[in-house]
């Protein structure tokens, strides 16, 4: 039962990735929260579409996806309606998103200009070689020191570059200086809190640092980043904490109710998994990679961490305008569920992708058995695009259960890999690793993971880790100050600890390395089977074929 005396914070995410273990829907949802017990009161959600006009072009509707915000927003009401809960006690409301889609609108007729160009989408490779070649050396890391990023297809000011060297509107709208770029976030936001009628057009510390025109270390967009890309300034949206009142809405069942919290989807994860002290890491099992983040130079102060592992770093977030900015370190490993699915759809080993724990669990070993998914070249930390996959350490009595086993301990070698990398980069040892995404409801790799890191795997039992971080930075912002954030105050978990002695780990994950060893330098141009590792070809090719996406290790390997 909810009094008056509840407090509740929404949440709105779009578009986001709805899993399960193995597999993905993009939606627009609309959550509720109790902010006294962060329970999930009710929620309401709606599919959106991606469009995919030419080979490896992903686009989304902005006019679709602020259609469904607003249509989840008032089925969310009805259905607190129904459950006799007045829609007064919402207070505030976060919004997430998936960083990098970019967007471009016309601020005196409100709408797009062009569809939101998708953070996977790879249009801009010729943009990407050009800006690349207009740097010292054409070093891609030539922006790093003042971004923490690459110039690569994945960040937004290479797509804003290409909508303005190729939709004429774009152009136009800039040259007459009507245009307004944005991440989705800011979209969502200038529509809601008014549009042209007043809207404001905002973005967050965490999705600024996505675009290549963001100094991470002044907090402010930078004007020599902005002539490197040649972007006006003036169309940028203001940068603010990720914990303050942006705006109010302007129409609908919920009209004067504050946003108040705004962050990137992995950075709203970190604050529900309350990661809030230098040291802790949080792992995403999606069903197409692992998601990988080390969380550094919260302090007072501090300075980012740059890393010399070929990781990204990026603003974390910033719980309001007087509080410091948090940084991480960042990085990804394109296996996880497609080394499942490839079993399954490929081999045949296994008939369907939840069997994996079973067959692995009826074994408990790999027999001596490695396997390196290196489909596509081996990323974070070695940066070896002419390694392929191997299967290793066969004998006559290795079975499809071992082979299981084996895929599973693979992607947790490559979260070690992962994790060693980023406690090189920052000096701060790790003592526990949260974890959340679809595949974390295999636990059997939850306790390899464990068994392998030598330390505790933390699982949450409340998985809407995202949607409940941005419900925390929205309703502790101040002047709505409903929720307290506090480590103290941690989630509710589960937790997985080492059972196996560290000496075995050693000696397995040895072996590992030896094995990745020699899937090192298996391709060559020389090949004569055309199969050289170019970003075309295992974007488009092997990873859209599986239907799956990989997202930061391309865009830091270099190639």
């Amino acid at each position: 039962s909810y009094s008056t005396n509840t407090i509740i914070v929404g949440h709105l995410e779009t578009p986001c990735t709805c899993v399960n273990a193995y597999s993905h829907v993009y939606v627009c949802v609309f959550q509720v929260f109790n902010a006294q017990t962060s329970e999930v009161v009710c929620q309401y959600q709606v599919e959106i579409r991606q469009s995919f006009p030419k080979e490896g072009w992903v686009e989304e509707d902005p006019q679709e996806i602020l259609q469904s915000v607003c249509e989840c927003v008032e089925k969310v009401c009805e259905m607190l309606t129904h459950m006799n809960i007045s829609t007064d006690l919402i207070k505030a409301i976060g919004v997430t998103n998936q960083r990098e889609t970019t967007l471009v609108w016309d601020k005196e007729t409100g709408l797009p200009l062009y569809n939101a160009i998708v953070w996977m989408d790879l249009r801009t490779q010729s943009t990407v070689d050009r800006l690349i070649s207009k740097t010292p050396g054409g070093n891609k890391n030539h922006l790093k020191s003042q971004t923490g990023l690459p110039i690569s297809t994945y960040f937004s000011a290479v797509k804003l570059r290409w909508l303005m060297d190729h939709i004429e509107e774009v152009a136009h709208a800039v040259d007459t200086h009507t245009a307004m770029f944005g991440t989705v976030d800011s979209w969502l936001v200038w529509c809601l809190t008014g549009g042209v009628d007043g809207g404001i057009h905002c973005t967050d510390v965490s999705n600024a640092s996505r675009t290549l025109l963001f100094n991470i270390n002044t907090l402010q967009w930078d004007l020599e980043l902005c002539s490197f890309f040649e972007i006006p300034v003036e169309i940028l949206p203001e940068v603010k904490s990720s914990s303050e009142i942006y705006g109010y809405l302007a129409s609908g069942s919920l009209t004067g109710t504050p946003i108040s919290g705004c962050l990137g989807d992995q950075s709203a994860a970190l604050v529900g998994q309350m990661c809030l002290k230098d040291g802790q890491a949080k792992n995403t099992f999606w069903n197409n990679l692992l998601y990988i983040w080390w969380l550094c130079s919260v302090h007072s102060f501090s300075q980012p961490v740059m890393s010399d592992h070929g990781l990204l770093t990026t603003v974390a977030y910033k719980l309001g305008p007087d509080r410091p900015a948090c940084y991480a370190l960042e990085g990804s490993v394109a296996i996880a569920g497609a080394v499942v699915r490839w079993l399954k759809d490929n081999m045949g080993i296994i008939q369907s992708s939840a069997e994996i724990e079973k067959l692995a669990a009826s074994v408990g070993t790999s027999y001596g058995c490695y396997f390196v998914p290196a489909f596509s070249g081996l990323y974070a930390p070695y940066w070896e695009p002419n390694a392929r996959g191997i299967i290793c350490g066969l004998t006559q009595f290795t079975t499809r259960n071992h082979l299981a086993f084996a895929a599973l301990e693979a992607v947790c070698f490559q979260t070690k890999e992962i994790l060693d990398a980023m406690n090189q980069d920052s000096g701060v040892p790790l003592t526990q690793l949260q974890v959340d995404g679809g595949m974390t409801c295999n636990q059997l790799l939850m306790q390899l993971q464990a068994d392998i890191l030598c330390i505790p795997v933390v699982k949450p039992t409340m998985s809407e880790t995202t949607a409940l971080g941005a419900a925390m930075a929205a309703g502790s912002a101040d002047g709505v100050s409903v929720w307290n954030i506090n480590t103290e105050h941690s989630v509710t978990t589960e937790r997985y600890q080492p059972q196996i002695n560290p000496n075995e780990t050693e000696f397995r994950y040895a072996r590992w390395k030896k094995a990745v060893q020699k899937a090192m330098n298996w391709e060559t141009a020389e090949s004569g089977n055309g199969m050289v590792f170019t970003q075309k070809y295992i974007f488009l090719h092997t990873l859209l074929g599986l239907g799956v996406f990989l997202r930061d290790t391309m865009v830091v390997s270099g190639i």
